[in-house]
């Protein structure tokens, strides 16, 4: 679940993700979806990240995986979501 997502000024195309993935587990994920949403219309809203990367140090900070989304990009970026009952820290089968 999204619980804090702000623009990254300094980046034409990022958005910085807070991502909880239950419990007290927390996650930053920097996601190139800025064209598509503004910050506000991600909070709340669950997703489906790749957990199992290594993390990436970016100029901004460090990326601790990925979220997934289809679209060919730019404004037309779609995240892939969930149906009611999914939890936050669930895998994906």
């Amino acid at each position: 679940r999204v619980i804090a997502a702000e623009d990254v000024p300094e980046a034409n195309k990022l958005l910085k993700l807070t991502l909880s993935l239950g419990g007290d587990h927390r996650r930053t994920v920097f996601a190139g979806i800025k064209a598509a949403y503004k910050p506000e219309q991600l909070v709340g809203r669950l997703v489906v990240m790749v957990a199992n990367l290594a993390p990436r140090k970016m100029k901004f900070g460090l990326s601790e995986g990925m979220v997934t989304a289809s679209g060919p990009g730019g404004s037309e970026v779609f995240l892939l979501g969930l149906d009611e009952g999914a939890q936050p820290g669930q895998r994906v089968h």
